[in-house]
Protein backbone atom coordinates (compact mmCIF):
# COMPACT_ATOMS: atom_id res chain seq x y z
CA UNK A 1 0.00 0.00 0.00
CA UNK A 2 1.14 3.84 -0.80
CA UNK A 3 3.12 5.04 1.90
CA UNK A 4 0.88 7.76 2.24
CA UNK A 5 -1.91 6.28 2.39
CA UNK A 6 -1.03 4.44 5.59
CA UNK A 7 -0.06 7.57 6.95
CA UNK A 8 -3.70 8.92 6.53
CA UNK A 9 -5.11 5.91 7.97
CA UNK A 10 -2.61 5.94 11.24
CA UNK A 11 -3.40 9.53 11.30
CA UNK A 12 -7.75 8.75 11.15
CA UNK A 13 -7.19 6.07 13.91
CA UNK A 14 -5.45 8.64 15.86
CA UNK A 15 -7.92 10.87 15.61
CA UNK A 16 -10.75 8.12 16.36
CA UNK A 17 -8.77 7.31 19.82
CA UNK A 18 -8.86 10.56 20.85
CA UNK A 19 -12.48 10.96 20.48
CA UNK A 20 -12.86 7.84 22.17
CA UNK A 21 -10.76 8.91 24.84
CA UNK A 22 -12.39 12.12 25.49
CA UNK A 23 -15.55 10.40 25.87
CA UNK A 24 -14.64 7.51 28.15
CA UNK A 25 -12.98 10.50 30.39
CA UNK A 26 -15.82 12.56 30.53
CA UNK A 27 -18.11 9.49 30.91
CA UNK A 28 -15.98 8.55 33.75
CA UNK A 29 -16.55 12.15 35.45
CA UNK A 30 -20.75 12.02 35.18
CA UNK A 31 -20.52 8.75 36.49
CA UNK A 32 -17.93 8.88 39.52
CA UNK A 33 -18.39 7.72 42.72
CA UNK A 34 -21.08 9.41 44.79
CA UNK A 35 -19.98 8.51 48.08
CA UNK A 36 -16.54 8.17 49.84
CA UNK A 37 -15.24 4.70 51.36
CA UNK A 38 -14.97 4.85 54.73
CA UNK A 39 -12.82 3.51 56.84
CA UNK A 40 -13.56 2.01 60.18
CA UNK A 41 -12.66 5.15 62.33
CA UNK A 42 -15.36 7.45 59.98
CA UNK A 43 -17.68 4.78 59.67
CA UNK A 44 -17.98 4.41 63.66
CA UNK A 45 -19.20 8.30 63.72
CA UNK A 46 -20.82 9.08 60.21
CA UNK A 47 -22.86 5.61 59.89
CA UNK A 48 -23.05 4.44 63.36
CA UNK A 49 -23.73 7.86 65.08
CA UNK A 50 -20.25 7.55 67.37
CA UNK A 51 -18.88 10.43 68.87
CA UNK A 52 -14.94 11.42 68.36
CA UNK A 53 -13.24 12.24 71.76
CA UNK A 54 -13.54 15.54 73.07
CA UNK A 55 -10.65 18.02 71.65
CA UNK A 56 -9.01 15.51 69.39
CA UNK A 57 -11.00 16.31 65.93
CA UNK A 58 -8.26 18.13 63.62
CA UNK A 59 -11.21 21.39 63.21
CA UNK A 60 -11.74 21.84 66.48
CA UNK A 61 -9.23 25.05 66.38
CA UNK A 62 -9.00 25.59 63.00
CA UNK A 63 -9.18 28.96 61.76
CA UNK A 64 -9.15 28.50 57.80
CA UNK A 65 -11.15 30.61 55.82
CA UNK A 66 -13.58 28.14 53.55
CA UNK A 67 -16.31 25.17 53.18
CA UNK A 68 -16.72 22.64 55.38
CA UNK A 69 -17.99 19.65 53.42
CA UNK A 70 -19.66 16.37 54.23
CA UNK A 71 -16.90 13.44 54.06
CA UNK A 72 -19.02 11.10 52.69
CA UNK A 73 -20.83 12.65 49.84
CA UNK A 74 -18.37 15.92 49.62
CA UNK A 75 -21.11 18.35 49.57
CA UNK A 76 -20.93 21.70 51.00
CA UNK A 77 -22.42 22.02 54.97
CA UNK A 78 -20.66 25.03 56.70
CA UNK A 79 -18.81 28.23 56.10
CA UNK A 80 -16.18 28.97 58.08
CA UNK A 81 -17.55 32.39 58.77
CA UNK A 82 -20.40 30.76 61.11
CA UNK A 83 -17.61 28.94 62.84
CA UNK A 84 -17.02 30.00 66.62
CA UNK A 85 -15.02 28.69 69.42
CA UNK A 86 -17.61 27.40 72.22
CA UNK A 87 -14.86 25.65 74.20
CA UNK A 88 -16.87 22.43 73.94
CA UNK A 89 -13.89 20.36 72.54
CA UNK A 90 -15.42 20.20 69.15
CA UNK A 91 -15.93 22.50 65.74
CA UNK A 92 -18.92 24.55 66.64
CA UNK A 93 -21.29 26.70 63.95
CA UNK A 94 -24.07 29.06 64.43
CA UNK A 95 -25.37 28.40 61.00
CA UNK A 96 -25.62 26.32 58.22
CA UNK A 97 -25.62 26.58 54.80
CA UNK A 98 -29.27 26.11 53.14
CA UNK A 99 -30.85 22.75 52.83
CA UNK A 100 -27.81 21.70 53.55
CA UNK A 101 -28.45 20.10 57.12
CA UNK A 102 -30.69 18.01 58.23
CA UNK A 103 -32.76 17.98 62.48
CA UNK A 104 -34.23 14.91 63.79
CA UNK A 105 -34.76 14.31 67.18
CA UNK A 106 -31.64 11.61 69.08
CA UNK A 107 -32.78 8.34 69.99
CA UNK A 108 -31.50 9.38 73.59
CA UNK A 109 -35.00 11.09 73.57
CA UNK A 110 -33.29 14.94 74.63
CA UNK A 111 -31.04 16.15 71.85
CA UNK A 112 -30.99 16.91 68.83
CA UNK A 113 -29.04 15.24 65.86
CA UNK A 114 -28.16 16.71 62.85
CA UNK A 115 -26.94 14.78 59.27
CA UNK A 116 -26.09 15.93 55.95
CA UNK A 117 -29.23 16.52 54.38
CA UNK A 118 -27.96 14.75 50.93
CA UNK A 119 -26.36 11.35 52.04
CA UNK A 120 -27.50 10.87 55.46
CA UNK A 121 -23.88 10.96 57.25
CA UNK A 122 -24.37 11.95 61.39
CA UNK A 123 -22.77 15.45 62.33
CA UNK A 124 -23.61 15.68 65.76
CA UNK A 125 -26.16 17.27 67.50
CA UNK A 126 -27.62 21.12 67.90
CA UNK A 127 -28.24 23.10 70.71
CA UNK A 128 -30.15 26.22 71.46
CA UNK A 129 -30.43 29.26 73.65
CA UNK A 130 -26.92 28.33 75.06
CA UNK A 131 -25.60 32.69 73.64
CA UNK A 132 -22.74 32.02 72.61
CA UNK A 133 -23.77 34.10 69.73
CA UNK A 134 -26.35 36.30 68.53
CA UNK A 135 -27.64 33.36 66.82
CA UNK A 136 -28.20 31.81 69.95
CA UNK A 137 -27.51 28.53 68.31
CA UNK A 138 -24.91 25.68 68.27
CA UNK A 139 -23.84 22.77 65.50
CA UNK A 140 -21.79 20.88 67.62
CA UNK A 141 -20.12 18.94 64.91
CA UNK A 142 -17.75 15.48 64.75
CA UNK A 143 -14.18 16.51 62.78
CA UNK A 144 -14.41 13.28 61.38
CA UNK A 145 -17.81 13.72 59.65
CA UNK A 146 -15.96 17.00 57.87
CA UNK A 147 -13.74 17.69 55.02
CA UNK A 148 -12.03 21.38 54.33
CA UNK A 149 -11.97 23.12 50.99
CA UNK A 150 -9.77 26.62 51.26
CA UNK A 151 -11.45 29.83 50.20
CA UNK A 152 -9.11 29.85 47.11
CA UNK A 153 -10.12 26.50 45.84
CA UNK A 154 -13.46 25.64 44.49
CA UNK A 155 -16.19 22.96 45.64
CA UNK A 156 -15.77 19.94 43.37
CA UNK A 157 -19.57 19.31 44.40
CA UNK A 158 -22.52 21.27 44.72
CA UNK A 159 -26.46 21.01 44.81
CA UNK A 160 -29.06 23.16 43.08
CA UNK A 161 -32.90 23.16 43.31
CA UNK A 162 -35.17 23.36 40.16
CA UNK A 163 -39.28 23.07 39.70
CA UNK A 164 -40.46 22.99 36.11
CA UNK A 165 -43.52 20.95 36.26
CA UNK A 166 -43.85 17.74 36.35
CA UNK A 167 -40.48 16.47 38.16
CA UNK A 168 -40.14 12.72 36.08
CA UNK A 169 -39.22 14.57 32.91
CA UNK A 170 -37.28 17.66 34.70
CA UNK A 171 -34.92 15.05 36.44
CA UNK A 172 -35.01 13.20 32.96
CA UNK A 173 -33.33 15.67 30.99
CA UNK A 174 -31.21 17.06 34.15
CA UNK A 175 -29.36 13.80 34.50
CA UNK A 176 -28.43 13.89 30.89
CA UNK A 177 -25.89 16.91 31.46
CA UNK A 178 -22.66 16.79 31.56
CA UNK A 179 -21.31 17.53 35.15
CA UNK A 180 -24.47 16.25 36.62
CA UNK A 181 -23.58 13.69 39.23
CA UNK A 182 -27.06 12.44 40.89
CA UNK A 183 -30.70 13.96 41.11
CA UNK A 184 -33.56 13.24 43.43
CA UNK A 185 -37.30 14.32 43.15
CA UNK A 186 -38.80 15.92 45.68
CA UNK A 187 -40.83 18.77 47.31
CA UNK A 188 -39.93 22.13 48.26
CA UNK A 189 -41.50 25.54 48.90
CA UNK A 190 -44.26 24.41 51.29
CA UNK A 191 -44.77 25.06 54.94
CA UNK A 192 -45.68 21.25 55.29
CA UNK A 193 -43.37 19.04 56.89
CA UNK A 194 -43.08 15.42 55.40
CA UNK A 195 -45.46 15.97 53.15
CA UNK A 196 -46.80 12.94 50.76
CA UNK A 197 -47.33 12.70 47.11
CA UNK A 198 -50.80 13.00 47.67
CA UNK A 199 -50.62 15.85 50.61
CA UNK A 200 -48.64 18.11 47.25
CA UNK A 201 -51.57 17.02 44.84
CA UNK A 202 -53.99 18.39 47.27
CA UNK A 203 -52.71 21.57 46.63
CA UNK A 204 -53.09 23.14 50.28
CA UNK A 205 -49.50 22.21 51.06
CA UNK A 206 -47.83 25.18 49.09
CA UNK A 207 -44.61 22.25 47.65
CA UNK A 208 -43.64 22.66 44.35
CA UNK A 209 -42.22 19.28 42.67
CA UNK A 210 -39.03 20.05 42.74
CA UNK A 211 -35.32 18.27 41.05
CA UNK A 212 -31.82 18.36 43.39
CA UNK A 213 -29.37 18.53 41.35
CA UNK A 214 -26.07 17.36 42.52
CA UNK A 215 -23.47 18.33 40.19
CA UNK A 216 -19.46 18.98 39.58
CA UNK A 217 -19.06 22.99 39.29
CA UNK A 218 -16.11 22.34 37.67
CA UNK A 219 -17.37 20.06 34.54
CA UNK A 220 -21.03 22.24 34.48
CA UNK A 221 -21.37 25.73 36.32
CA UNK A 222 -24.71 26.93 38.26
CA UNK A 223 -25.01 29.66 35.37
CA UNK A 224 -25.48 26.96 32.43
CA UNK A 225 -27.68 24.43 34.78
CA UNK A 226 -29.88 27.94 34.96
CA UNK A 227 -30.17 27.66 30.80
CA UNK A 228 -30.52 24.41 31.17
CA UNK A 229 -34.07 24.86 33.41
CA UNK A 230 -35.36 27.71 30.89
CA UNK A 231 -35.06 25.28 28.04
CA UNK A 232 -36.61 22.05 29.35
CA UNK A 233 -40.07 23.91 29.83
CA UNK A 234 -42.42 26.71 29.68
CA UNK A 235 -41.39 29.06 32.21
CA UNK A 236 -44.17 31.44 30.52
CA UNK A 237 -47.37 29.11 32.13
CA UNK A 238 -48.49 30.20 35.56
CA UNK A 239 -48.91 27.06 38.15
CA UNK A 240 -48.86 24.43 34.93
CA UNK A 241 -46.78 22.84 32.69
CA UNK A 242 -48.82 21.41 29.45
CA UNK A 243 -51.48 19.34 30.84
CA UNK A 244 -50.44 19.40 34.14
CA UNK A 245 -52.38 22.25 36.30
CA UNK A 246 -51.95 23.44 39.76
CA UNK A 247 -49.69 25.07 42.19
CA UNK A 248 -47.52 22.25 42.39
CA UNK A 249 -46.14 22.76 38.41
CA UNK A 250 -45.02 26.04 38.85
CA UNK A 251 -41.80 27.06 37.53
CA UNK A 252 -39.58 28.12 40.39
CA UNK A 253 -35.94 28.18 41.10
CA UNK A 254 -34.90 27.44 44.63
CA UNK A 255 -31.55 29.88 45.05
CA UNK A 256 -28.97 28.77 48.27
CA UNK A 257 -26.74 31.54 47.91
CA UNK A 258 -27.09 35.53 47.22
CA UNK A 259 -24.78 35.27 43.82
CA UNK A 260 -27.00 32.16 42.62
CA UNK A 261 -29.79 34.56 43.05
CA UNK A 262 -28.09 37.17 40.73
CA UNK A 263 -27.74 34.54 37.91
CA UNK A 264 -31.17 33.46 38.06
CA UNK A 265 -32.41 37.15 37.95
CA UNK A 266 -29.41 38.18 35.45
CA UNK A 267 -31.23 35.28 32.79
CA UNK A 268 -34.56 36.37 33.44
CA UNK A 269 -33.72 39.90 32.30
CA UNK A 270 -31.98 37.96 29.01
CA UNK A 271 -35.23 36.31 28.45
CA UNK A 272 -37.61 39.52 29.21
CA UNK A 273 -35.67 41.41 26.35
CA UNK A 274 -36.08 38.55 24.13
CA UNK A 275 -39.87 39.11 24.31
CA UNK A 276 -40.38 36.36 27.14
CA UNK A 277 -43.01 37.21 29.95
CA UNK A 278 -41.71 35.27 32.73
CA UNK A 279 -43.27 33.52 35.15
CA UNK A 280 -40.52 31.62 36.86
CA UNK A 281 -40.45 32.45 40.98
CA UNK A 282 -37.52 32.98 42.43
CA UNK A 283 -37.12 32.04 46.15
CA UNK A 284 -34.91 31.21 49.13
CA UNK A 285 -34.26 27.89 49.44
CA UNK A 286 -36.05 26.19 52.24
CA UNK A 287 -36.02 22.08 53.05
CA UNK A 288 -36.11 19.87 49.87
CA UNK A 289 -37.99 16.29 50.83
CA UNK A 290 -37.42 13.57 48.79
CA UNK A 291 -40.66 11.71 47.11
CA UNK A 292 -41.50 8.36 47.39
CA UNK A 293 -38.98 5.50 45.68
CA UNK A 294 -41.35 5.01 42.64
CA UNK A 295 -41.10 8.85 41.71
CA UNK A 296 -37.27 8.49 41.72
CA UNK A 297 -35.67 7.75 37.81
CA UNK A 298 -39.12 7.52 36.72
CA UNK A 299 -38.38 7.30 32.89
CA UNK A 300 -35.55 5.39 33.43
CA UNK A 301 -37.68 2.73 35.01
CA UNK A 302 -40.68 2.78 32.99
CA UNK A 303 -38.64 3.16 29.50
CA UNK A 304 -41.07 6.03 28.78
CA UNK A 305 -40.54 9.45 27.59
CA UNK A 306 -41.54 12.52 29.20
CA UNK A 307 -44.62 13.91 27.62
CA UNK A 308 -44.34 17.85 28.22
CA UNK A 309 -40.57 17.91 28.78
CA UNK A 310 -38.47 19.04 25.70
CA UNK A 311 -35.43 20.88 25.37
CA UNK A 312 -34.93 23.84 23.10
CA UNK A 313 -32.56 26.24 21.96
CA UNK A 314 -32.96 29.57 23.47
CA UNK A 315 -29.59 31.04 24.24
Amino acid sequence: MNNKYVNYINIFIIFLFFIVSCKGENNMKKNEKILKDLNKEEKDVIVDKGTEAPFTGKFNKYKNKGTYICKRCRLPLYKSENKFDSGCGWPSFDDEIDVAVTRKPDKDGIRTEILCSYCGAHLGHVFEGEGYTKKNVRHCVNSISMDFIPLEKKLKRNRAIFAAGCFWGVEYLFKKAEGVLDTRVGYSGGGYDNPTYEDVCSGETGHAEAVEVIYNPNIISYEDLVKLFFEIHDFTQVNRQGPDIGTQYRSEIFYITEKERKIIKTYIKILEKKGYEVATQVSKADRFWVAEKYHQDYYDKTGKNPYCHVKKDIF
